[in-house]
């Protein structure tokens, strides 16, 4: 096997941590274009579609890939901001917030924090050619995914280990698998639904909407339901709410295959149909606001909801860069890099570099 060529590196360097923040990835433009070799990679990860490979290849690249861009791409379109994607916009500005607090938390210690894209830009291989160019010997990866599934942070994963195994001089890897029931997590969520309800009022039901996967990866051991069960249930007591003021359900069904229940659009048109006076849905498997909650349950819901006969209809924004959320995601990182902030000793870096050289260093 081929490695990679590592950076060149001088003995006394100090060593640094990073914290790789990495969330699903965007196309760079809101055009068919831009939008075709984004959905390539993404509808072509094993992890996404588990289809046997050379009968999802002729569906993706004969089909799929000659209708959806353009159709993706304008629904893309009236949700882009004009500093690009809303996705990236808001993973930049939590990348930045979180490099601030853990400094903060942290005065001394080399640390670099930074965030890829499992689709798209910036890559997970930049990225981590970055870090190595900055000496970071250590990685925490954080995918940006609340509850577990194998299709989001199961090939996140696979991803970096994919990329590691072509480096000579590894680094350290440490992963976060999950932080669906973590109480910072919780908190915040709870406020920003509280916050919402404080200057618009309270609604008669409230939607937790999650992002679907098929029925056969919970029947094959994929705990994602399970972990957004859990997750709907610590916020709904969070909030005080009782079993009738509240619902669970699942979003961005695709083909024609069974996915787990029940579905949001049913949902939201079943209480359409009982004239329900107000609904609110929350996505909190989302900590960036994204095509999904911006254009499919903001626009789309709203649409299937009033269509049937509902009333009001308010979407919550995601956590974004709330403070709150902010707080809860530097106490998450912290819990996960005990033992990998002790402070670099410019005195004995420097006798470290001076013993190199002793036995034939060059630098």
């Amino acid at each position: 096997m081929s490695y990679q060529s590592e950076p060149a590196y001088t003995h006394g360097t100090a060593e640094k941590t990073a914290v790789l923040l990495v969330n699903l990835g965007t196309p760079e433009a809101p055009t068919a274009e831009a939008v075709k070799p984004y959905l390539r990679e993404f509808l072509g990860d094993p992890r996404v579609v588990e289809i046997p490979k050379l009968i999802w290849w002729l569906i993706l690249n004969g089909v799929i890939l000659n209708v959806r861009p353009k159709k993706s791409a304008a629904k893309y379109a009236s949700i882009w901001l004009p500093q690009g994607s809303p996705l990236k916009v808001y993973t930049a500005r939590q990348t930045t917030l979180l490099q601030g607090y853990l400094g903060e938390k942290t005065q001394g210690v080399p640390l670099v924090v930074d965030y890829a894209m499992r689709y798209g830009n910036p890559s997970i291989p930049s990225v981590l050619a970055r870090l190595k160019e900055q000496n970071c010997q250590r990685i925490l990866l954080v995918p940006m995914y609340p509850q577990y599934a194998a299709s989001a942070t199961g090939t996140a994963c696979d991803a970096i280990f994919n990329e590691l195994v072509k480096q000579r001089n590894m680094p350290a890897l440490r992963t976060i698998k999950h932080f669906h029931d973590h109480p910072g997590y919780i908190a915040a969520t709870a406020q920003n639904i509280r916050d919402y309800w404080t200057l618009h009022g309270r609604p008669d039901k409230l939607v937790m909407s999650f992002h679907g996967v098929p029925r056969y990866t919970l029947d094959k051991g994929d705990p994602y339901h399970c972990e957004c069960q859990k997750s709907g249930r610590l916020i709904a007591e969070a909030l005080g709410l009782s079993k009738e003021q509240y619902t669970i359900s699942f979003q961005s069904r695709f083909g024609k295959a069974e996915w787990i229940q029940p579905y949001t659009t049913a949902t939201l048109l079943a209480l359409g149909k009982q004239k329900t006076r107000r609904v609110d849905v929350v996505c909190p498997g989302f900590v960036a606001d994204c095509l999904e909650t911006l254009e499919e349950i903001a626009m789309e819901g709203k649409e299937d909801f009033q269509h049937a006969g509902g009333g009001e209809y308010h979407t919550i924004p995601c956590l974004n860069d709330r403070p709150e959320w902010i707080h809860a995601l530097t106490d998450l990182v912290l819990d996960n890099l005990h033992g990998w902030l002790d402070k670099s000793d410019a005195v004995q870096l420097e006798q470290g570099r001076l013993r190199a050289l002793q036995v034939g260093a060059k630098a």
